[in-house]
């Protein structure tokens, strides 16, 4: 019962100056439809606004530099389609992302002997040495997605372990993405 009774004298004294505040104010205030001052109830205690001061109105010259006041629980702080946004946003930066992975990562260039394509013999009798232009068609495969240059083609020939000739082709082919080029070293 003791508390009930000083809530009810608290209750007085907060009308009271209510009042008293209200009545000091100018006619502009009149026209309010509130007289009760901007407070912010935290739970436990009320905190007054930092900006009116308590009383509801913000001063003429910093009118266009404030901002309204919007409850947290105000649905526009929460837009519905936020979550679908986000996830739509994440996804199509995977995506691209492993597109660009998929297309741009470098995949192996394929060298496959395809067989000989000419033989020429000579022999020099006063150093009794036999001399074979051999002539080989190399297929390239590019299995990549861009374009690729073969600067140098380099081929040794080999009796057992032992190396009987060498040969280095250097030219610039230039074989275009997913596509198979003939190359003739000799």
């Amino acid at each position: 019962m003791g508390k009930s009774l000083i809530s009810i004298t608290n209750k007085k004294e907060d009308e009271r100056t209510l009042t008293e505040d209200s009545e000091t104010h100018s006619e502009d205030d009149k026209h309010d439809v509130s007289q009760f001052p901007y407070v912010e109830f935290t739970g436990r205690d009320s905190v007054t606004c930092p900006t009116c001061q308590g009383t509801g109105r913000i001063p003429r010259d910093q009118d266009n530099q404030l901002v309204a006041l919007i409850p947290y629980s105000d649905q526009r702080l929460k837009p519905r389609r936020t979550t679908l946004y986000v996830c739509v946003s994440v996804f199509l930066c995977l995506l691209l992302s492993g597109l660009a992975i998929f297309f741009l990562f470098p995949r192996a260039i394929d060298v496959s002997y395809v067989g000989v394509k000419s033989v020429y013999v000579t022999y020099d009798k006063d150093q009794r040495k036999i001399y074979l232009n051999i002539t080989n068609t190399l297929n390239i495969t590019n299995n990549n997605y861009y374009p690729i240059q073969v600067a140098n083609i380099s081929a040794q020939v080999q009796f057992y372990n032992t190396v009987i000739g060498k040969c280095l082709v250097s030219n610039i082919t230039t074989i275009i993405p997913l596509d198979l080029r003939q190359v003739c070293v000799g």
